[in-house]
């Protein structure tokens, strides 16, 4: 009998499919059994609307692939939560989720280039001057110990994701604005040492 309900389930599908329509409760069924064909449903029918916005929003094609691929995932992961209830229509839930992930990404990345632009080292020809490695090293000293550890795995020239994973942080992203802050710190410090302020006047 089991067999007979299977063979019954299985054929309604392939009728659907020759439709081109499954019903979201299939769709949700199908994805938490990671059906293949499912999975090709929703390429078929969700990625072209995923792939507009993306473009439209800064994104490339990969960008696109990316995206798609973490909205199944997420989907796959909130669906096999015994707690998930769709109260919209699926395609618009998917959308909702994709437009989520490539708003977050967008984020990151502003973020991002802000903090590479402010890692640009304003007192860069000043570094090797012997009066200000000596303010810098009471400043650096003054640093909380997590502070000290990511600029000196920094300046040894550890990449961000071995500084986030050292330092127990959540991804590379983390890593590059924990060192943004300690840099500010540092810097902060740099300027409250008296000595600093005698040595601008030097320097003019």
């Amino acid at each position: 009998m089991p067999e007979i309900v299977y063979l019954s389930v299985h054929y309604k599908s392939e009728v659907r499919n020759l439709f081109g329509k499954i019903s979201d409760k299939d769709i949700v069924e199908g994805i938490r059994k990671q059906d293949d064909k499912v999975l090709k449903y929703l390429y078929n029918t969700y990625y072209q609307t995923i792939k507009n916005h993306v473009l439209k929003n800064s994104g490339s094609a990969d960008d696109v692939s990316d995206v798609f691929q973490e909205t199944i995932i997420a989907l796959y992961q909130k669906i096999t939560d015994n707690n998930f209830h769709l109260t919209s229509d699926l395609k618009g839930y998917f959308f909702g989720v994709a437009r989520n992930i490539w708003s977050a990404e967008l984020r990151a990345r502003k973020k991002t280039e802000e903090i590479k632009s402010d890692y640009a080292d304003e007192v860069n020809e000043d570094y090797q001057d012997p009066v200000f490695q000596r303010i810098m090293a009471r400043a650096f000293a003054r640093l909380k110990p997590d502070c000290r550890m990511v600029l000196t795995l920094f300046y040894d020239g550890c990449p961000y994701d071995e500084i986030a994973s050292r330092m127990k942080l959540k991804n590379e992203t983390y890593a590059r604005r924990k060192k943004y802050l300690c840099k500010e710190a540092l810097m902060e410090l740099i300027k409250q040492d008296p000595e600093y302020r005698s040595y601008l006047r030097f320097q003019k």
